[in-house]
């Protein structure tokens, strides 16, 4: 990673409609990056559902659902990266935008990889202990998982 110099990292942030993300995305922007560095950021879109031929509703229903639902997620994606956009917009650092489509831990963790990422940043989103041992955190099973520094960001509203 270069020793404590911030020259040339490749920083992964995971994005989505949280206030959590930006404000991690924020605090990255202000501890971890430089104008060498090379920020990504990665939305994950939740997989497609799978429907049966032999569904009730039918084929031309089904078309028209699988239509809006690939419209509505394209607009997530969009209004996510133009939140994102107002955070870094008044920094001096490479942007690269990735979106993938999956179980967000797994996601996360390939493209954390794939990419060699140097950190991976991510907002914690204030699971319980109940929830957190039942279902498991994305941020944990990626803090246990990558290869990586991984920074997780509290909300202040945590406290």
């Amino acid at each position: 990673m270069g020793g404590n110099t911030k020259t040339g990292r490749k920083v992964v942030v995971a994005v989505d409609e949280s206030n959590e993300s930006m404000h991690a995305l924020s605090r990255c922007l202000a501890n971890l990056v430089s104008p060498t560095s090379k920020l990504v950021l990665l939305y994950v879109k939740p997989p497609p559902p799978i429907y049966s031929a032999f569904d009730v509703a039918g084929f031309h229903f089904y078309n028209s659902v699988i239509s809006s639902m690939e419209k509505y997620s394209k607009d997530l994606v969009n209004s996510v990266m133009e939140r994102a956009k107002v955070v870094y917009k008044n920094f001096n650092v490479k942007v690269e935008r990735a979106v993938g489509s999956g179980e967000a831990k797994d996601v996360i963790c390939n493209t954390v990889e794939k990419l060699g990422a140097d950190i991976l940043v991510m907002g914690s989103h204030c699971c319980g202990f109940l929830k957190r041992a039942l279902i498991g955190s994305v941020s944990d099973h990626c803090a246990q998982h990558v290869k990586c520094l991984v920074v997780i960001v509290k909300n202040p509203e945590e406290n």
